[in-house]
């Protein structure tokens, strides 16, 4: 249902051997792991960014086409209110994002970097998927307005990459100097 675009797929192994030399080479350890999670948290942090601005863009499509007491809903305060947090959440979203590509084509992007990108965005996302099926009302859980698939894409991106609590006490461990790893 969600991320259509991601290719998922189960694969099992049974009585497998690897020989050296078809192993995955410098993954010793999970520092090596971590490297590869710092790259593809950023990557998620995009993602969200993404899937949001479709959100916003459907929604402030539907809002002006859509009619209520002779007029586009988009003309109503409440709506106009939602737009604007979304556009808010959006344009910070964005900026977060650009920094941290800056980041990593500078070599300077670290784990914390990375972490709180996907924290702050997925978190953003998910309040910019509500707002957007909020402002379509009914016709925002109906497949045939994008706006149903962005919320299934919104969960699903939080979900992956390490929780929201495991990337805060990422970015926590950098900001405090403490770890609170259990």
């Amino acid at each position: 249902m969600a991320l259509r675009i991601v290719q998922n797929g189960l694969i099992t192994l049974k009585d497998c051997l690897v020989t050296e030399e078809n192993r995955l080479q410098n993954a010793n350890s999970f520092k090596d792991t971590g490297k590869v999670l710092r790259m593809t948290r950023a990557g998620v942090a995009w993602m969200a960014t993404g899937c949001a601005r479709g959100a916003y863009e459907s929604a402030l499509d539907y809002t002006r086409k859509r009619e209520q007491f002779g007029r586009p809903i988009a003309s109503f305060q409440m709506i106009q209110g939602h737009l604007v947090e979304m556009l808010s959440n959006l344009t910070a979203m964005q900026t977060m994002v650009f920094r941290l590509s800056e980041m990593q084509d500078e070599g300077i992007l670290k784990d914390e970097h990375a972490s709180l990108a996907k924290v702050f965005c997925t978190l953003r996302t998910r309040d910019i998927v509500s707002r957007a099926r909020e402002v379509m009302g009914g016709n925002g859980i109906l497949l045939e307005y994008d706006v149903a698939r962005f919320v299934a894409d919104a969960e699903a991106i939080y979900s992956y990459e390490g929780t929201k609590e495991i990337n805060s006490l990422i970015v926590g461990r950098s900001i405090t100097g403490f770890s609170a790893f259990v």
